[in-house]
């Protein structure tokens, strides 16, 4: 049964970034403002089922699960990124938290160009 939840949850995660991806194409066709507002979006969800599930209890677990793992990770990775590099930081790892911001930033974008550079040669 969990793992049905988890399924509809990112389908329904999924279905949420490519009508806000849409929504975002026909308001600023030269901006990529659906992928800004999934991922601030995400972030601000992620917060706030974070808080209300772990530190006030008022969500239960297998929610918690659901929302953040199933539709949340289906909308938005950014905001589990956040959310791991703020956990670093908050348990004083500074170097690892800001190392992990940067890092995983120019890492993305050299694999990002790497991935051109492999298909061009495939092509």
């Amino acid at each position: 049964m969990k793992l049905l939840l988890l399924g509809l949850s990112g389908a329904a995660g999924t279905l949420c970034r490519y009508g806000l991806a849409r929504a975002g194409q026909h308001w600023f066709a030269s901006f990529a403002i659906g992928t800004l507002l999934a991922n601030l979006l995400g972030c601000l969800l992620f917060g706030l089922i974070w808080e209300l599930s772990q530190e006030h209890g008022l969500l239960p677990l297998e929610y918690r699960l659901v929302l953040l793992t199933g539709f949340m990770g289906a909308f938005t990775t950014f905001s589990t990124w956040i959310f791991d590099s703020r956990t670093m930081l908050l348990e004083g790892q500074l170097l690892a938290g800001l190392g992990n911001l940067v890092g995983q930033s120019v890492a993305g974008l050299l694999l990002f160009g790497l991935g051109i550079w492999l298909a061009r040669g495939l092509a």
